[in-house]
Order: structure tokens, then C-alpha cells, then sequence
């Protein structure tokens, strides 16, 4: 939360870090955040935000409110928007590790590696029910030919998405 707070003034944006504990408190909070206009969520990660999800997910999607999630699986839930490292890509990187200590390298001695693969999930059918005001209702631009339906199998619902790695964009819509 601290990284949002800090650039939020660059980008003209006030941020509200809510600290809510039970059901009650995110109807409250998400109700709130609707009357105000021109207002939107960023939902991080949590133990407590995985179990509420559907009712995030729910009273954003009633409220007309939009959101950005932590997790791809929040936009197949119904969800607008996430932003986050590529868990696919996170697990194939643990399994050399798991490859590497049953050759014998020792886990001390395997380096610390943060995500370098990032997605940004679109789910459209959201996009299109928040109307043209949202932002994020634009489909990224794609350039060059539509891409086969094989590029795009790794999306079962109506999305867009647009991976970072290393500088490189790739994107697929749905």
C-alpha cells in the first residue's frame, strides 16, 4: 500500500486506506466509496480480501464502482481489472527450484528472485456493464494481426490482457 500512497500524488489521485474486519464493514466502505463521485477501489492482497472476494467483487458491480484487483482469478470472478505478477510464470520458476535442490543444490545457496513477469486482466464484459465513463473500459491496443485462437486459449472469459516481461508487452484480447 505504501508504493500506491507514494505516487498517487504524481498522478493527481487522492488514496484512503480503509482497514475493515468483517462483512458489514465492506458494504459500508464499498457504499461509501459509490456516493462520492469519481471514485474507484484497489483492492490488495489479503487473507481476509481472498475470503470476501465474491462480495467485493458483487457490491462493486452493484455500486457501479470500479475496482482493480490484486489477482487474475478476481476478473474471471467478476472483477474489472487486475494488475499483478504472472502466477504461471511463478510456478514454473519454483519448479527449477524444486529441480535445482533434487539435483543437490543446497536451498541456502538458491537466490531470492522477485516476479518479472507481470499481466493486466481486463474482464470486458464488466467494462462494457461500467459504461464508457470507466477508463478502464478501453480495450489495449493490440498492434499488428488479431492473434490464433491458440495465443489466446489461456483466456476463459471475455478478457483482454497485456503481459510485461523485461521491457516486452505482449497483448491478447478474448
Amino acid at each position: 500500500m505504501g508504493a500506491i500512497q507514494s505516487v498517487a500524488p504524481s498522478f493527481g489521485v487522492e488514496i484512503r486506506a480503509i482497514d475493515v474486519h468483517d462483512a458489514g464493514g465492506i458494504e459500508r466502505t464499498i457504499r461509501g466509496f459509490a456516493r462520492s463521485p469519481n471514485t474507484g477501489m484497489i483492492l490488495t492482497a489479503s487473507a481476509f480480501a481472498q475470503f470476501h472476494r465474491k462480495l467485493i467483487i458483487t457490491l462493486a458491480d452493484r455500486h457501479k464502482l470500479p475496482a482493480v484487483y490484486f489477482q487474475r482469478a478476481l476478473v474471471a470472478d467478476g472483477g474489472l481489472v487486475s494488475y499483478g505478477p504472472d502466477t504461471i510464470d511463478l510456478h514454473r520458476r519454483a519448479a527449477s527450484y524444486v529441480d535445482r535442490i533434487l539435483k543437490g543444490g543446497k536451498p541456502a545457496d538458491l537466490p531470492v528472485q522477485a516476479p518479472t513477469k507481470y499481466e493486466l486482466v481486463i474482464n470486458l464484459k464488466t467494462a462494457k456493464a461500467l459504461g464508457p465513463g470507466a477508463a478502464a473500459s478501453k480495450t489495449p491496443a493490440r498492434p499488428g494481426p488479431p492473434l490464433p485462437p491458440s495465443a489466446r486459449s489461456s483466456c476463459r472469459y471475455k478478457c483482454a490482457v497485456r503481459r510485461q516481461t523485461a521491457g516486452k508487452r505482449t497483448d491478447c484480447a478474448a
